[in-house]
């Protein structure tokens, strides 16, 4: 094999994994926020309690699929569940600063003298991104490897 192929199956090898990784996520968030809206709107939870219960479900779904799914690990869950849990913990906090000072150093993006995209929105695709890449980086190295 030449350079140029292992360098692309090395590419494809992440790049897969990533897309993987993604759809969890779309999984794992269409799983939470329906549980929130249903326990919020339906049942009557209290928002808290709503989104608590919300959130830990959809890290739940996240948790094994990407343990099963994206990363193929057969880590034991003893040892992988409380990394898992600091790593988003750590992502969360991290994204969080980073949105929060671009929010505070960016400003609206407008159209003609609409505004586009508040400060406030861009800094929560901001953090959001951050979030994104450092989750799988982290899941990946620290949790599943």
């Amino acid at each position: 094999m030449n350079s140029l192929t292992l360098i692309l199956e090395k590419y494809l090898k992440r790049t897969n994994s990533f897309i993987r990784f993604l759809l969890v996520g779309i999984m794992n968030t269409l799983t939470g926020l329906s549980i929130m809206l249903l326990l919020l709107n339906v049942i009557g939870l209290s928002y808290w309690l709503s989104t608590f219960i919300g959130n830990s479900a959809g890290a739940f779904v996240s948790y094994f699929l990407n343990r099963s799914f994206t990363f193929q690990s057969e880590s034991k869950i003893t040892k992988s569940l409380p990394r898992f849990i600091a790593v988003i913990l750590v992502c969360y906090f991290i994204s969080f600063t980073v949105s929060h000072t671009a929010a505070e150093i960016i400003s609206d993006i407008s159209f003609f003298g609409y505004i586009f995209l508040s400060k406030e929105n861009l800094a929560v695709i901001i953090g959001t991104g951050f979030y994104t890449v450092m989750n799988y980086f982290g899941q990946k190295h620290l949790v599943f490897n």
